[in-house]
C-alpha cells in the first residue's frame, strides 16, 4: 500500500459507514432485507478496514491525514497511531458482531429503518472520535456520536425510554460544554490542539486546572464515572439491547480513550503528578468502583445491573489512569478491550433471555439455564471473568492493574480491587447459581415456549464469551501484547 492509500484508509474507515447512512435508510423504505444485508456489509467492510492498517501500525508508524485549515493552528485531520488502532479495530469487531444480532432481535421491534442507519452513523462517528488527529475533530465527531446514540436511547418510545433519553440528552449537553471549554484553554495555552507534538500544555496554573476538570466532566460523563454516571442506569435498560451492549461496550470506551489523550498529549504524567490531579482522578475512581458495585447489588431489573456493574468497571480504567506507571498502563488498556468483550457478552445475553420469555426480572430466572443453557453458559463465562476468576482475560486485567498499585506503593487500591471482585461475585452469582440450580418453571406457564434464541443471535454472544476464555488462556495474546506495546508507546512518546 503507497502512502496516499494509506494515510486515506482511515478517512475510508469512519466516512464509509456515514454515507452508508443514507442508502440503508433508503433501502429499508423498500426491503427490510436489503436494508439489514448492507448494514451488515457496511460493518464487515468497515472492519475490514481498519484491520488493514495493522501491519503499518505494529511496524511502528503514525498514519496521519489533514482535510483542510479552519484557523491558523486549527484543522480537521485524522491520525491512527496504536492507541487509536486498538480502539478502532475494537469497536468495529463488536460492530459487526452487534449488527448481526440486530438482524433477528430487531425483527419483532418497530421503526428498523430508523434503527440501522443510527447504528451504522454510530459506528463512523466513534471510529471519528479513534482516529482523530485533533481535539477539535475528536470534539466534533464525540458530539455526533452523543447526538444521535441518542435516538438509540429513545427507540422504544416508552415513557420510561424517553425520560432517560432526556436525562442523556442533558448530561450529554454538559459535557459537550465542558469538553469545548477545555479545548478552548488548551488552545490558548499551547497554541494548537493538534495530536501529533508533545505535552500541550508545559506547566502548572488556575488556566491549565481548570482545562483538566473541563476535559475531566466532558469525557468522564461519557465514561459513566461518579457523579457524572446519573444518566447511565437509566440510559442502559430502555434501549434496545444491541445498543445497550455498544452503549456500555464501546461508547463508554469513548470518554476513556478522551481521557488517555488529555493525560498524554495535553498534560503529562509529570504534570498530572505534580499537580496532584492523580490524587483526584484516584478520589473518584474508588468512589465510582465502590458505588457501581454496590449499587449493582440492590437491582432486580437485568439490564440495570449490568449498567451499575458497567459504572464500576469504568472505575478500574479510571484508577489506572491515576497510578500512571506502565503495569497499571498496561492493564488499563487491556481491561478496555476485556471489558467491552465481557460486557457485549452480557448485554447480548441478557437480550436473548428477555427476547425469549419478556422477563426482565432476575427474581423470576430461577431455572432459565436448564432452558437456555447455551445462553446462560455465555453469560455465566462472561460474568465469572468479570468477577476476576482466573485463567479469564477479567483476572488478568485485574491482575495487571494490582501489580501496578504494588509497584507504585499503593496496596490500598489493590484492597479496592479484591473489595470490588467480591461485590461483582454477590451480584453476579445470584443470577447464575438459581438460573441453572433453582425451581423449574414449566415452559407454558405464560405461554412461551421457552428455548434458545435463533443462531444469528447465539453466534455473535458465542464469539465474545470464547473471547474472555482465549484471551486469558492463549500464550499468544494479541490484545495484550497490544495493551502492553501501547502503554510503552504513550508513555514513551514514540515508537516502540
Amino acid at each position: 500500500m503507497n502512502e496516499a492509500a494509506a494515510s486515506a484508509v482511515p478517512v475510508f474507515a469512519f466516512l464509509f459507514p456515514i454515507l452508508m447512512t443514507p442508502v440503508i435508510m433508503f433501502a429499508g423504505r423498500r426491503s427490510g432485507r436489503l436494508r439489514n444485508a448492507l448494514a451488515l456489509a457496511t460493518t464487515v467492510v468497515t472492519f475490514l478496514a481498519v484491520i488493514s492498517l495493522y501491519p503499518r501500525i505494529i511496524g511502528g508508524e503514525v498514519i496521519q491525514f489533514t482535510f483542510f485549515e479552519i484557523l491558523p493552528e486549527l484543522h480537521i485531520s485524522f491520525r491512527v497511531d496504536l492507541l487509536s488502532f486498538c480502539l478502532a479495530a475494537l469497536s468495529a469487531f463488536i460492530w459487526v458482531l452487534c449488527t448481526i444480532y440486530s438482524i433477528d432481535y430487531m425483527a419483532r421491534e418497530h421503526a428498523g429503518s430508523r434503527y440501522y442507519p443510527v447504528l451504522i452513523f454510530t459506528l463512523g462517528a466513534c471510529l471519528g472520535i479513534f482516529m482523530a488527529g485533533d481535539f477539535f475533530t475528536l470534539f466534533i465527531f464525540f458530539e455526533l456520536m452523543s447526538l444521535i446514540a441518542y435516538i438509540l436511547v429513545i427507540h422504544e418510545e416508552t415513557p420510561a425510554a424517553l425520560k432517560a433519553g432526556y436525562k442523556y440528552l442533558i448530561m450529554t449537553i454538559i459535557g459537550g460544554l465542558a469538553l469545548f471549554f477545555g479545548i478552548i484553554i488548551t488552545f490558548e495555552l499551547g497554541g494548537t490542539v493538534s495530536l501529533s507534538g508533545g505535552p500541550l500544555v508545559q506547566e502548572t496554573s488556575l488556566l491549565a486546572f481548570l482545562a483538566f476538570i473541563s476535559f475531566l466532566i466532558g469525557f468522564g460523563m461519557k465514561a459513566g464515572i461518579f457523579p457524572l454516571h446519573v444518566w447511565l442506569p437509566d440510559a442502559h435498560p430502555v434501549a434496545p439491547s444491541p445498543a445497550s451492549a455498544l452503549l456500555s461496550g464501546i461508547m463508554l470506551k469513548t470518554g476513556a480513550y478522551g481521557l488517555l489523550r488529555v493525560i498524554f498529549h495535553v498534560f503529562s504524567v509529570e504534570l498530572v503528578k505534580s499537580g496532584g490531579w492523580d490524587k483526584i482522578m484516584g478520589v473518584i475512581a474508588v468512589i465510582t468502583i465502590l458505588l457501581g458495585s454496590a449499587v449493582a447489588l440492590t437491582q432486580d431489573d437485568i439490564k440495570r445491573r449490568l449498567a451499575y456493574s458497567s459504572i464500576g468497571q469504568m472505575g478500574y480504567i479510571l484508577l489506572g489512569m491515576s497510578i500512571l506507571n506502565e503495569n497499571t498502563l498496561i492493564g488499563d488498556i487491556f481491561h478496555i478491550f476485556t471489558h467491552a468483550m465481557i460486557k457485549s457478552t452480557l448485554f447480548l445475553a441478557a437480550g436473548a433471555i428477555i427476547w425469549k420469555t419478556g422477563k426482565r426480572l432476575i427474581s423470576e430466572m430461577p431455572g432459565i439455564g436448564r432452558q437456555m443453557p447455551f445462553t446462560l453458559g455465555c453469560f455465566s463465562l462472561a460474568a465469572l471473568a468479570m468477577i476476576g476468576i482466573p485463567p479469564l482475560n477479567g483476572f488478568l486485567s485485574k491482575w495487571t492493574l494490582g501489580l501496578g498499585a504494588l509497584e507504585a506503593g499503593m496496596p490500598f487500591y489493590v484492597l479496592i480491587l479484591l473489595v470490588s471482585s467480591l461485590l461483582n461475585a454477590l451480584y453476579y452469582l445470584p443470577i447464575i447459581v438459581p438460573a441453572f440450580f433453582g425451581g423449574l418453571e414449566s415452559d407454558h406457564e405464560h405461554g412461551f415456549d421457552i428455548k434458545e434464541a435463533t443462531p444469528r443471535m447465539l453466534v455473535p454472544v458465542a464469539i465474545l464469551a470464547l473471547g474472555t476464555l482465549i484471551f486469558g488462556l492463549l500464550p499468544s495474546n494479541i490484545p495484550f501484547d497490544l495493551s502492553r506495546l501501547t502503554a510503552s508507546y504513550l508513555l514513551r512518546g514514540g515508537p516502540f
